[in-house]
């Protein structure tokens, strides 16, 4: 009996010795190979790589919109500027439509785009601050629409509360509640004496 007990462990040991000289020498098979090296070194470098791709792409599309809405704003200016809107007996939601007009496709002009025309005595007096409360919602409770005349001091703002998606290692470009960015294009000038 003790014999057999013997061959028994003989043969466990001889298993035993064999499954760790085949762990290891596996191990150092896959040490030595470096077939998928590259799958997985992209598989490492992929995440960051395409959080930065998409924040810089981000970041160019809200450059992109901002420069179209201070083009907006030159040309829509213009019509104040040059009497045209108010000859034309413009309101705010027809100056509003001829801003639309200008953006294209790039702004919800009906529920986002938000028009303000105020006249101010001398150019020292004009607020030009971001009307941003405490929440960081956007006041447009004294927002309104006052071209003026002749010679009259005048200042047009164009916002846009523009949606972020994409934030990276705590950099946001959200200025807003709601994770958006207040884009915001001024024209400040003095009307031609038009008549």
């Amino acid at each position: 009996m003790l014999q057999a007990i013997r061959a028994a462990l003989a043969v466990q040991t001889s298993l035993l010795s064999r499954t760790r000289l085949f762990r290891v020498s596996t191990l150092r098979g896959f040490a030595r190979r470096n077939d998928g090296a590259a799958a997985v070194e992209f598989g490492m470098v992929a995440a960051p790589f395409l959080a930065l791709m998409f924040a810089i792409m981000e970041t160019a599309l809200v450059f992109f919109a901002s420069q179209t809405l201070e083009t907006a704003v030159a040309d829509s200016a213009r019509l104040i500027m040059t009497g045209q809107a108010q000859s034309q007996t413009f309101d705010a939601a027809t100056f509003k439509n001829s801003v639309c007009s200008k953006v294209g496709g790039l702004f919800d002009c009906a529920g986002g785009l938000h028009v303000d025309v105020k006249t101010y005595p001398k150019f020292a007096d004009v607020d030009n601050s971001a009307p941003i409360d405490a929440n960081g919602n956007l006041k447009t409770g004294s927002f309104g629409y006052s071209p003026g005349g002749p010679g009259d001091i005048v200042v047009v703002r164009l916002m846009y509360q523009w949606p972020v998606y994409a934030s990276l290692l705590g950099f946001n470009l959200g200025n807003m509640a709601g994770n958006k960015r207040l884009l915001m294009a001024t024209a400040a000038f003095r009307n031609e004496p038009y008549q």
